[in-house]
């Protein structure tokens, strides 16, 4: 492996304190979700300090390097960096291959980590979101479904949770369409 072949697959992996954790691409669904909740933090937070990020950016947490699907940083981040330590609200887009790590090991490790107030799990076949919140020294649980708000005191905005799903099909009797997925 070149040294430029080596930077490109770094660039796409997690650290979990013990050794690299390949990361992958998802589906339509999740990048639609992601789309949207980049979309929505975005407009909601402009003017303010502060600002979304998406996994092209990592984060320090708990002694790991994560890529979270989106992040939100409310202190100055310099030009140039590549991994940020004080994350305040974290979204994961949950999916079959990683849902068990990030409901276990990457909660412990948002809840370890000071700056993280907020931890938001989005699922993917269907509207609803596990939200863990900061309250005292309590990591505390909570299931927001259907058109319910995201209420989101610690970066001063709410998001409606439709919103996140806008464009998202939740037919359980499809199967993905392997053949569409390769078309160029």
């Amino acid at each position: 492996m070149s040294l430029e072949e080596f930077l490109a697959w770094e660039e796409r992996q997690e650290f979990d304190g013990f050794e690299p954790v390949a990361t992958t691409g998802g589906t339509s669904d999740h990048s639609a979700i992601e789309r949207n909740l980049i979309f929505s933090l975005t407009g909601r937070l402009r003017g303010k300090p502060c600002q979304p990020y998406t996994s092209n950016l990592k984060i320090f947490v708990a002694g790991s390097i994560r890529c979270p699907d989106a992040f939100v940083v409310c202190s100055p981040i310099p030009r140039g960096t590549l991994v940020v330590t004080e994350p305040v609200v974290v979204f994961e887009v949950l999916s079959p291959s990683t849902a068990s790590t990030d409901i276990g090991v990457k909660n412990e490790e948002y809840r370890d980590t000071p700056s993280v107030k907020r931890y938001v799990m989005l699922a993917q076949d269907r509207q609803l979101a596990t939200v863990f919140t900061r309250v005292g020294d309590d990591w505390v649980g909570h299931i927001v479904s259907g058109d319910a708000i995201l209420g989101m005191p610690e970066i001063g905005i709410d998001v409606p949770l439709a919103g996140l799903y806008e464009r998202v099909s939740f037919d359980q009797t499809a199967e993905p369409d392997v053949q569409a997925t390769v078309r160029l």
